[in-house]
C-alpha cells in the first residue's frame, strides 16, 4: 500500500474506531505524546503546559524519523527529551503539515 492518501485514511479510520471520533492533527499529536511518555494512570489530568509539552514530544519524535531531532534522555519524571539536529527546511504550513502527516502514518503503522 504505497498510496499516501489511502494509508492516511487507514490511520484516521483506525483511530476513529478506537476513540469514537475522527482525530484532528492536534489530537493525534497528543496521542503520540502520551504514548511516548509511557504508561499513564487513567485518572491523571495534564496541565495546559503539560499538554503542550506532550504535543512537542510528538513533533520531535515524528521528525526524528527524518533526522531533524534525536532522542537524548528521559528526565527523572520520565519525560523524553530531544535535541534538534537540523532545522526543518520545508517552508509553508502545507508543506510542514504534509511532512508531519507522512511521519504520523509511519508512526502508527509501526505500532
Amino acid at each position: 500500500m504505497d498510496n499516501f492518501e489511502e494509508r492516511w485514511m487507514n490511520v484516521t479510520n483506525l483511530l476513529t474506531e478506537r476513540f469514537g471520533k475522527k482525530p484532528d492533527m492536534e489530537g493525534m499529536f497528543f496521542l503520540i505524546g502520551i504514548n511516548e511518555l509511557g504508561a499513564i494512570p487513567e485518572t491523571r489530568k495534564f496541565t495546559k503546559e503539560q499538554k503542550q509539552d506532550l504535543m512537542h514530544i510528538a513533533v520531535c519524535k515524528l521528525l526524528s524519523q527524518l533526522g531533524y531531532y534525536e532522542f537524548v534522555l528521559r528526565d527523572e519524571e520520565g519525560w523524553p527529551h530531544y535535541q534538534e539536529l537540523k532545522p526543518v527546511t520545508e517552508t509553508g504550513l502545507k508543506g510542514q503539515e504534509q511532512i508531519l502527516k507522512e511521519c504520523m502514518v509511519r508512526y502508527f503503522e509501526e505500532l
